[in-house]
């Protein structure tokens, strides 16, 4: 009897040894992969650095906004510039467009239908 409980013991303690052994190396393992992550995203910053080479002045950026001595503003969106009659003349365009829009349309067929149906089961059951 001793023996098989010495067996027993021995059994459990090996099996906490090896969750301890399971413990550490997951840990480890995780630690690894953070630190590289790290690594990697240090490595992708120097990248972008080097890539971006030196300041040149010609480079434009994807929006400008400046202000005129009149005081009045110029945009520039990659490079062309956008003035409030250009918008005006789209925003004219689009109103002579007209354009339909299918999904907007059957949306709305199918409320107006949806509400009809409701009324007429909402006076039937109350007798209006």
């Amino acid at each position: 009897m001793a023996l098989t409980n010495s067996l027993q013991t021995r059994n459990k303690m090996s099996k906490v040894i090896e969750m301890k052994m399971f413990m550490l190396k997951s840990l480890m393992l995780a630690s690894l992969m953070f630190v590289s992550v790290l690594f990697g995203m240090q490595q992708a910053n120097e990248g972008i650095h080097k890539m971006k080479g030196y300041e040149d002045p010609e480079f434009k950026s994807a929006l400008s906004v400046k202000e005129n001595e009149s005081g009045s503003f110029e945009t520039a969106i990659l490079g062309n510039d956008i003035s409030s009659h250009d918008l005006e003349q789209k925003r004219k365009k689009l109103e002579e467009m007209k354009a339909f829009n299918l999904f907007s349309s059957l949306g709305k067929k199918l409320a107006d239908g949806v509400s009809f149906v409701m009324e007429k089961t909402v006076e039937l059951i109350t007798g209006k």
